[in-house]
């Protein structure tokens, strides 16, 4: 999960996408300062581990 943090006349808002390529391109149009941050769940299936 992606999440764009926009900070815009007094105003902070949030933003979720669930690809980098939209979020990325959201972000080019977005005004204001703005923060582009990748969410990684350590619960995800990539992380897990199989028993032995």
């Amino acid at each position: 999960m992606w999440i764009i943090t926009c900070y815009l006349d007094s105003n902070i808002s949030m933003f979720e996408f669930s690809t980098e390529q939209e979020a990325r391109e959201q972000f080019k149009k977005m005004k204001g300062s703005k923060i582009l941050s990748e969410v990684v769940y350590f619960n995800d299936a990539c992380f897990q581990q199989e028993s032995a």
